[in-house]
């Protein structure tokens, strides 16, 4: 099968991924990666035993990407780009996940309140001739947080879906007093490394 540099695939369940590619004008694709507790994922998440958070999401983003090349051949569909990404928030040398409840949510943010966290976001891009992956890393700050401000936040759909539970693209950007890094890579895609790992691949951004 012959790579187009047309339109490439995205192994993302992330809405945040998708507004950002659209916004650079890059043509994709879903390719949805099985994530169901009951039957099983296709790549587990879970972080292995004393592993530091940067190897995690490196590790993370490049089984799903080597995965969902894979399964484009065994599915025998057209052979393109393939990107994938794992984004995860880390404070205190601790991952923290997606919350599961309101609780948790309430202990996230009550944890990162006054305090400077990392957003860590890897890409991974595998096609024809490379498989390759970048880590972007951005800190974040956040201003002190009134219990009040925490549970109205944790009321909203917002910190359930997200690691370290929030997004700076939604209400939280008014819990943030200061990045340095990548806005794009703490939303979940750091559009210069995708670019950058896009071109290796053959894909005119």
């Amino acid at each position: 099968m012959k790579l187009t540099d047309k339109k490439i695939y995205l192994a993302s369940k992330s809405p945040r991924r998708r507004e950002l590619l659209r916004q650079v004008g890059v043509e994709f694709e879903l390719l949805m990666l099985r994530s169901d507790p009951v039957r099983g994922a296709d790549v587990s998440e879970d972080v292995l035993r004393d592993e530091d958070p940067h190897d995690y999401v490196a590790r993370v983003a490049k089984e799903k990407g080597a995965f969902a090349w894979n399964m484009l051949q065994v599915r025998r569909q057209p052979l393109r780009p393939v990107l994938t990404a794992d984004t995860t928030v880390t404070i205190d040398g601790e991952i923290l996940g997606k919350p599961t409840d309101n609780a948790e949510a309430v202990a996230m943010l009550e944890r990162l309140s006054g305090r400077t966290h990392e957003v860590l976001t890897s890409v991974a891009v595998h096609a024809e001739r490379i498989a390759e992956q970048m880590t972007q890393v951005s800190l974040v700050r956040f201003a002190k947080l009134t219990p009040a401000q925490i549970r109205a936040y944790c009321a909203t759909p917002e910190p359930y879906d997200k690691a370290g539970g929030y997004g700076i693209q939604g209400l939280a950007a008014l819990f943030v007093e200061h990045i340095e890094g990548s806005h794009s890579g703490i939303m979940g895609l750091p559009l210069f490394e995708t670019a950058t790992l896009l071109r290796k691949a053959g894909y005119n951004v």
